[in-house]
């Protein structure tokens, strides 16, 4: 255990996090996905929902962009997990908004990124992608 760091971020993910550069992304998938088919990097979160680990990588990954999947892939469509995605990055320290994709935008970008977290989210369409940011100077000490 670690002072600090939620234990929902084990290991494997706490490297790939760190290892992750200026760009890079990352992906929080459900339980529906195909993340071992697609993924570059496969980190599983079996028994994790995706609202707790969410939580947790924004506590301590600096986010330049945001990314979600829409209720059939419609992006003028939210369900109700999209409004809780919406308001917890809204309300996160970084205050930031969620884009949200179709489909044909959405899978390649989760099938690019630097690595796939697999939660066990039950919710449909429940796919968030985070674009890393760099840190000032003043920061990263």
């Amino acid at each position: 255990m670690l002072i600090g760091i939620s234990p929902l971020l084990g290991p494997d993910l706490l490297h790939a996090l760190r290892a992750m550069g200026h760009g890079d992304e990352i992906a929080l998938v459900d339980g529906n996905y195909p993340a071992a088919e697609h993924a570059r990097r496969l980190i599983r979160a079996d028994g994790i929902l995706l609202m707790p680990m969410l939580r947790a990588v924004l506590k301590i990954l600096p986010v330049e962009a945001a990314f979600r999947s829409s209720l059939n892939n419609d992006p003028a469509q939210r369900g109700v997990i999209h409004h809780g995605l919406d308001d917890l990055c809204h309300t996160s320290a970084q205050r930031f908004t969620l884009t949200p994709l179709d489909g044909d935008q959405l899978y390649p970008r989760i099938r690019a990124a630097y690595a796939i977290i697999a939660t066990s989210e039950a919710e449909l369409f429940a796919n968030v992608i985070l674009r890393k940011a760099a840190l000032p100077a003043s920061v990263s000490e």
